[in-house]
């Protein structure tokens, strides 16, 4: 026979791979994630769920808010900041476990976001990565919704002008011209290659993460690919897709440590209009 708790179990164990997720772009670190998801489901089976009209949004800001603390409280100890190397590796781990672990954790993503405070970190992750609205966020930084905006704002010029290791531009063209060839050729492994783990692609309609996801989209870019040349994208590598001498689309790419680490393409005539694009 099913309790009330077991149902309560069972919904939240649906929402677990997202609040992961999330927790993990936040911390970094897969065991912290856990830790972080695991304080939600303390906090729902104390309260219950009478009330929460949203599930799914009342644990997103909850992780959000636990991963939040946690690097604030990083910060007052002065903690190293987050590495791209994720979890430590387990005593009996060799080099094999080792890379599985920094590909799990998603380097390249975690890299450019080290770059930004925690409020900053939170309102990125939670409203470009996730969808999660500004007055959520802005109920777990204690600020406006405005001044959530504003940290979102921020986060984004700063993820679009990191040039962490590897930032040669030369090197990132290089990357962006092979997705393009993968792309018009419609090589899901080559993508693959091209594309780090945790990529995010981003477009008007919403978020795609993890390289076999984006990999497949863009499998299925083959036709507007050959249509598309390198172009600079607001001064980053990126590509123009011309259709009868119009400007139809752009995608613009964060190149990090020599994989694709973000992708944003933009369809929407008023934001392409907003652009400089520069055909390569």
């Amino acid at each position: 026979m099913t309790t009330d708790d077991d149902f309560l179990a069972e919904r939240f164990e649906a929402h677990r791979p997202h609040l992961r997720a999330v927790a993990h772009r936040m911390l970094g670190s897969s065991a912290e994630a856990e830790d972080a998801v695991q304080e939600a489901w303390f906090r729902l089976s104390r309260s219950g769920a009478a009330g929460i009209d949203n599930l799914g949004g009342w644990l997103t800001t909850v992780v959000g808010r636990v991963c939040l603390d946690l690097l604030r409280s990083r910060g007052s100890r002065a903690e190293r900041p987050l590495d791209a190397v994720g979890p430590e590796p387990a005593d009996t781990a060799g080099p094999e476990q080792d890379a599985l672990l920094a590909d799990s954790v998603g380097v390249a993503l975690l890299v450019v976001l080290e770059a930004l405070t925690p409020a900053e970190r939170l309102a990125f992750v939670l409203h470009d990565l996730f969808g999660v609205s500004f007055e959520e966020i802005a109920a777990v930084v204690g600020r406006t919704p405005a001044a959530a905006r504003q940290l979102a704002s921020r986060a984004r010029r700063r993820v679009r002008g990191a040039e962490p290791a590897g930032g040669d531009p030369a090197r990132q063209r290089a990357v962006v011209d092979a997705f393009l060839a993968a792309a018009r050729e419609g090589d899901f492994d080559a993508l693959v290659e091209v594309l780090d783990p945790d990529v995010v692609a981003r477009t008007e309609a919403g978020i795609t993460t993890g390289a076999l996801a984006v990999a497949k989209g863009a499998s299925g870019f083959a036709a507007l690919a050959r249509l598309s040349r390198p172009a600079l994208v607001d001064g980053r590598p990126g590509l123009a897709t011309l259709v009868d001498g119009r400007l139809d689309r752009v995608l613009g790419f964060t190149v990090v440590r020599d994989r694709i680490a973000v992708v944003d393409i933009i369809t929407d005539p008023g934001r392409l209009a907003s652009l400089d694009v520069r055909l390569v």
